[in-house]
Protein backbone atom coordinates (compact mmCIF):
# COMPACT_ATOMS: atom_id res chain seq x y z
CA UNK A 1 0.00 0.00 0.00
CA UNK A 2 1.39 3.60 -0.44
CA UNK A 3 1.90 5.44 2.86
CA UNK A 4 -0.56 8.40 3.83
CA UNK A 5 0.61 11.55 3.77
CA UNK A 6 0.16 13.44 6.88
CA UNK A 7 2.13 15.90 9.37
CA UNK A 8 3.36 13.49 12.66
CA UNK A 9 2.29 16.61 14.86
CA UNK A 10 -0.08 16.21 17.39
CA UNK A 11 -2.63 18.33 18.51
CA UNK A 12 -3.07 19.84 21.86
CA UNK A 13 -6.50 18.86 23.24
CA UNK A 14 -8.42 21.40 25.95
CA UNK A 15 -8.02 20.19 29.86
CA UNK A 16 -11.14 20.27 30.42
CA UNK A 17 -11.70 17.14 27.60
CA UNK A 18 -9.55 15.04 30.01
CA UNK A 19 -11.18 16.17 33.30
CA UNK A 20 -14.85 14.89 32.42
CA UNK A 21 -13.64 12.00 30.43
CA UNK A 22 -12.06 10.52 34.01
CA UNK A 23 -14.85 12.44 35.69
CA UNK A 24 -17.10 9.85 33.97
CA UNK A 25 -14.96 6.69 33.57
CA UNK A 26 -15.02 7.00 37.93
CA UNK A 27 -18.83 7.80 37.75
CA UNK A 28 -20.45 5.22 35.21
CA UNK A 29 -17.13 3.50 33.32
CA UNK A 30 -17.44 5.01 30.32
CA UNK A 31 -17.67 8.21 28.02
CA UNK A 32 -18.30 9.54 24.68
CA UNK A 33 -16.07 12.35 23.07
CA UNK A 34 -17.45 13.37 19.52
CA UNK A 35 -14.99 15.43 17.68
CA UNK A 36 -11.94 14.37 19.24
CA UNK A 37 -10.02 13.58 15.78
CA UNK A 38 -9.78 16.40 12.81
CA UNK A 39 -10.73 15.66 9.36
CA UNK A 40 -7.72 15.14 7.85
CA UNK A 41 -6.54 12.58 10.21
CA UNK A 42 -9.92 10.79 9.54
CA UNK A 43 -9.20 10.71 5.81
CA UNK A 44 -5.49 9.30 5.91
CA UNK A 45 -6.90 6.66 8.45
CA UNK A 46 -9.43 5.81 5.94
CA UNK A 47 -7.09 5.38 3.00
CA UNK A 48 -5.00 3.31 5.05
CA UNK A 49 -8.11 0.78 5.91
CA UNK A 50 -9.37 0.65 2.75
CA UNK A 51 -5.61 -0.18 0.88
CA UNK A 52 -5.44 -2.89 3.12
CA UNK A 53 -8.79 -3.97 2.27
CA UNK A 54 -8.05 -3.65 -1.58
CA UNK A 55 -4.69 -5.27 -0.79
CA UNK A 56 -6.45 -8.07 1.03
CA UNK A 57 -4.12 -7.46 4.42
CA UNK A 58 -7.43 -7.50 6.24
CA UNK A 59 -8.34 -10.55 8.26
CA UNK A 60 -11.45 -12.10 9.78
CA UNK A 61 -11.51 -10.86 13.42
CA UNK A 62 -11.59 -14.66 16.00
CA UNK A 63 -12.66 -14.76 19.59
CA UNK A 64 -9.96 -15.53 22.56
CA UNK A 65 -6.24 -15.41 21.71
CA UNK A 66 -3.24 -17.70 21.92
CA UNK A 67 -4.61 -21.95 22.01
CA UNK A 68 -8.18 -20.29 22.75
CA UNK A 69 -8.51 -18.66 19.80
CA UNK A 70 -11.43 -19.27 17.36
CA UNK A 71 -13.42 -17.91 14.46
CA UNK A 72 -17.11 -17.60 14.51
CA UNK A 73 -19.11 -15.42 12.36
CA UNK A 74 -21.95 -15.87 14.93
CA UNK A 75 -20.77 -14.22 17.40
CA UNK A 76 -18.44 -11.24 15.47
CA UNK A 77 -17.79 -10.01 11.81
CA UNK A 78 -15.59 -7.67 11.41
CA UNK A 79 -12.11 -7.70 9.43
CA UNK A 80 -9.38 -6.65 11.11
CA UNK A 81 -5.27 -5.48 11.02
CA UNK A 82 -3.81 -4.06 13.37
CA UNK A 83 -2.08 -0.82 13.62
CA UNK A 84 1.87 0.08 13.04
CA UNK A 85 3.74 3.49 13.08
CA UNK A 86 4.27 2.43 8.74
CA UNK A 87 2.21 5.42 7.39
CA UNK A 88 1.87 9.18 9.08
CA UNK A 89 -1.69 8.99 9.95
CA UNK A 90 -1.09 5.58 12.00
CA UNK A 91 1.99 7.29 14.01
CA UNK A 92 -0.38 10.73 14.76
CA UNK A 93 -3.12 7.90 15.53
CA UNK A 94 -0.31 6.42 18.54
CA UNK A 95 1.02 9.52 19.24
CA UNK A 96 -2.11 10.88 20.57
CA UNK A 97 -3.30 7.73 22.28
CA UNK A 98 -0.06 8.25 24.17
CA UNK A 99 -1.02 11.75 25.01
CA UNK A 100 -4.43 10.48 26.01
CA UNK A 101 -2.56 7.39 27.69
CA UNK A 102 -0.25 9.65 29.88
CA UNK A 103 -3.18 12.37 31.18
CA UNK A 104 -5.54 9.36 32.41
CA UNK A 105 -2.12 8.35 34.11
CA UNK A 106 -1.84 11.75 35.51
CA UNK A 107 -5.81 12.24 36.61
CA UNK A 108 -6.57 8.35 37.80
CA UNK A 109 -3.35 6.93 38.49
CA UNK A 110 -4.99 3.90 36.57
CA UNK A 111 -0.69 2.60 35.38
CA UNK A 112 -1.65 2.49 32.16
CA UNK A 113 1.59 1.12 30.06
CA UNK A 114 0.92 0.02 26.67
CA UNK A 115 -1.70 0.43 24.16
CA UNK A 116 -2.29 -1.53 20.75
CA UNK A 117 -4.99 -1.15 18.54
CA UNK A 118 -6.64 -1.91 15.30
CA UNK A 119 -8.52 -1.45 12.17
CA UNK A 120 -11.39 -3.16 12.20
CA UNK A 121 -14.11 -3.24 9.22
CA UNK A 122 -17.57 -4.30 9.08
CA UNK A 123 -19.27 -5.55 5.73
CA UNK A 124 -23.34 -5.14 5.52
CA UNK A 125 -24.66 -7.89 7.71
CA UNK A 126 -21.42 -8.02 10.27
CA UNK A 127 -22.23 -7.83 14.03
CA UNK A 128 -20.44 -8.32 17.36
CA UNK A 129 -22.19 -9.83 19.89
CA UNK A 130 -22.28 -8.60 23.49
CA UNK A 131 -19.10 -9.35 25.34
CA UNK A 132 -16.70 -7.36 27.96
CA UNK A 133 -13.15 -7.14 26.25
CA UNK A 134 -11.90 -8.78 29.47
CA UNK A 135 -12.22 -10.88 32.17
CA UNK A 136 -11.67 -9.40 35.87
CA UNK A 137 -8.34 -10.05 37.29
CA UNK A 138 -6.86 -11.18 34.21
CA UNK A 139 -4.70 -7.85 34.71
CA UNK A 140 -4.64 -7.48 30.92
CA UNK A 141 -7.03 -5.24 29.20
CA UNK A 142 -7.66 -2.19 31.69
CA UNK A 143 -9.19 0.98 29.19
CA UNK A 144 -11.03 0.23 25.91
CA UNK A 145 -10.71 3.00 22.93
CA UNK A 146 -12.69 3.04 19.97
CA UNK A 147 -12.23 5.73 17.48
CA UNK A 148 -15.12 5.77 14.47
CA UNK A 149 -13.98 6.46 10.52
CA UNK A 150 -16.90 6.94 9.00
CA UNK A 151 -18.05 10.76 7.83
CA UNK A 152 -21.43 10.24 7.02
CA UNK A 153 -24.14 8.07 8.94
CA UNK A 154 -27.46 7.82 9.14
CA UNK A 155 -29.67 6.10 12.07
CA UNK A 156 -31.73 3.67 8.85
CA UNK A 157 -27.23 2.53 8.51
CA UNK A 158 -27.36 0.23 12.07
CA UNK A 159 -23.67 -0.20 13.45
CA UNK A 160 -24.51 1.60 17.27
CA UNK A 161 -22.77 0.62 19.65
CA UNK A 162 -24.43 -0.63 22.59
CA UNK A 163 -23.00 0.04 25.99
CA UNK A 164 -24.71 -1.64 29.12
CA UNK A 165 -25.30 -1.17 32.27
CA UNK A 166 -23.25 -3.87 34.11
CA UNK A 167 -25.27 -3.93 37.29
CA UNK A 168 -28.92 -3.69 35.47
CA UNK A 169 -27.26 -4.97 32.15
CA UNK A 170 -30.21 -3.00 30.40
CA UNK A 171 -28.63 -1.01 27.17
CA UNK A 172 -27.43 2.51 28.61
CA UNK A 173 -26.41 4.18 25.44
CA UNK A 174 -26.77 3.55 21.45
CA UNK A 175 -23.40 5.48 20.36
CA UNK A 176 -23.76 6.27 16.29
CA UNK A 177 -20.15 5.31 14.58
CA UNK A 178 -19.73 8.56 13.23
CA UNK A 179 -16.36 9.97 12.16
CA UNK A 180 -14.36 11.61 14.75
CA UNK A 181 -16.11 10.60 17.76
CA UNK A 182 -14.17 8.88 20.38
CA UNK A 183 -15.22 6.03 22.87
CA UNK A 184 -13.75 5.17 26.42
CA UNK A 185 -14.82 2.33 28.38
CA UNK A 186 -13.41 0.08 31.72
CA UNK A 187 -12.14 -2.65 29.17
CA UNK A 188 -13.23 -5.29 32.26
CA UNK A 189 -16.63 -3.57 33.29
CA UNK A 190 -18.92 -2.57 30.59
CA UNK A 191 -20.54 -4.99 28.37
CA UNK A 192 -20.95 -3.92 24.96
CA UNK A 193 -21.55 -5.04 21.74
CA UNK A 194 -21.74 -3.18 17.77
CA UNK A 195 -25.37 -3.73 16.38
CA UNK A 196 -25.36 -5.24 12.94
CA UNK A 197 -24.68 -2.54 10.65
CA UNK A 198 -26.19 -2.12 6.57
CA UNK A 199 -23.23 -0.71 5.22
CA UNK A 200 -19.80 -0.93 5.46
CA UNK A 201 -18.72 0.23 9.19
CA UNK A 202 -15.01 1.39 9.98
CA UNK A 203 -13.17 1.72 12.81
CA UNK A 204 -10.57 1.75 15.17
CA UNK A 205 -10.55 -0.40 18.10
CA UNK A 206 -7.66 -0.51 21.37
CA UNK A 207 -6.58 -1.39 24.46
CA UNK A 208 -4.86 0.55 26.79
CA UNK A 209 -2.77 -2.53 29.25
CA UNK A 210 -1.06 -2.72 32.59
CA UNK A 211 2.15 -4.16 32.66
CA UNK A 212 1.78 -8.04 33.70
CA UNK A 213 5.53 -8.03 34.26
CA UNK A 214 5.47 -11.19 31.33
CA UNK A 215 8.42 -11.77 28.92
CA UNK A 216 6.79 -12.48 25.46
Amino acid sequence: MQPSLLPTTTPTLPKPIFDELTDQLIDRGWHVIENYFDTTLIKSLVADLKAYDNDGELTPAGIGRGIGFTLDENIRGDKTRWLTRSTNAQKRYLDEMEVLRHEINRLLFMGLFEYESHFACYEPGAYYLKHRDSFRGAAGRILTTVAYLNETWQNEDGGFLAIYNPKSEQVAARIKPLAGTLVVFLSEDIPHEVEPTHRQRLSIAGWFKCNTGEVI
